[in-house]
């Protein structure tokens, strides 16, 4: 009897935990969090801000300063252990294994240098027997991989020169021109119009396709993360709230506060002139997180629980279809009649 090949993942997160020692006491921006991502997938990781997704990211990258930050858990890159292993090694594979497009194109390229040079520079980290004249070959053809007119020209010029979707797209021809296999885009479509965000993630969907890479896409905006994430997990006070794929999550979501994530965007099924409906309260501060449920003081259902969500900490568990999982006290019943009253009363449902 034939067995199927079972699909290992390229990056696997384990219980990962990441704390911040300050004078007011400890930051706990990421508490034990868990996913994984294979080769040519993308999994889009939302929440509102301070939720820890960009903290996540740059602990896979092993970017944070030992001196601040405290890591632990586990994160493997293609079978190898990142967490505690020597910074020299993790640089060797950031950039060539692994690599990520920052929020902000302006303020990651440095405005002295030429474009072209600084993806150059990145190229020849791994690739120390290149010539100048082999980079620049490099770079131009990645320039122009990624939809820059006159890539020749282009290279020579300075990140000022060069418009704000030009400027994403060089960080993408940066991030890329080593071929890593997996990618981590941190917001890559923030302050771009609705034309160039549309252009960008067709970009990185096709790269994808071309290259077979493993993508992390940490946004706030749902409507990205359907059209271009195969999976998702819902952050919040950083913990893991909700994960599955996207149908699962978006269709059919579980938590009080994916539901009011869906139903604080517009929806085109929905009434035109029918205000949003944003989530009452602000996220918890990461140094006094509530007990139990850190979403209690902001959920509608919080009293459905008998007391639960104030003192018990809810763990992920599966939401009925395979591998969707949530992390709430409410009974299935409760979830299900719970979600059906939101539908009805802010069209919820996408």
């Amino acid at each position: 009897m034939r067995r199927e090949a079972v699909v290992d993942p390229y990056l696997r997160v384990d219980d990962l935990r990441v704390g911040f020692t300050t004078t007011d006491g400890v930051v706990r921006a990421v508490d034990g969090v868990s996913f994984s991502v294979e080769r040519g997938r993308t999994l889009g990781v939302v929440g509102e801000s301070g939720s820890g997704k960009s903290v996540t990211a740059l602990a896979v990258l092993g970017l944070h300063d030992p001196r601040r930050a405290t890591v632990t858990g586990e994160i493997t890159l293609g079978g190898r252990p990142l967490v505690g292993r020597p910074e020299a090694e993790v640089r060797r594979l950031r950039g060539r294994d692994m690599a990520m497009i920052f929020q902000d194109p302006l303020s990651a390229l440095h405005p002295y240098y030429p474009v072209g040079r600084q993806i150059a520079e990145a190229y020849r980290v791994h690739h120390p027997r290149a010539g100048r004249a082999e980079a620049r070959r490099r770079v131009v053809e990645m320039l122009g991989r990624v939809g820059i007119p006159q890539p020749e020209r282009r290279h020579d010029q300075y990140p000022h020169e060069f418009s704000g979707g030009m400027r994403q797209r060089a960080m993408i021809a940066m991030a890329l021109v080593n071929d890593p296999e997996l990618l981590i885009a941190d917001e890559p479509t923030t302050a771009l119009d609705v034309t160039v965000q549309a252009q960008i993630l067709d970009l990185l969907a096709d790269l994808q396709a071309e290259f077979g890479t493993a993508i992390v896409l940490i946004t706030h905006d749902l409507g990205v993360v359907s059209q271009v994430a195969d999976d998702v997990l819902v952050m919040y006070a950083g913990r893991a709230v909700e994960q599955g794929s996207v149908e699962q999550v978006l269709r059919q979501p579980q938590h009080p506060y994916t539901w009011g994530l869906l139903s604080s965007v517009p929806s085109l099924h929905g009434d035109a002139d029918a205000d949003l409906k944003p989530i009452p309260g602000n996220p918890p501060s990461l140094i006094d997180v509530p007990a139990g449920c850190a979403f209690h003081p902001r959920c509608r259902y919080a009293e459905q629980t008998g007391g639960r969500c104030r003192t018990e900490l809810p763990e992920l568990r599966p939401a009925g279809a395979s591998g969707h999982r949530v992390a709430c006290h409410l009974a299935t019943e409760d979830r299900i009649r719970s979600y059906a009253e939101d539908v009805a009363r802010v069209g919820v449902a996408r």
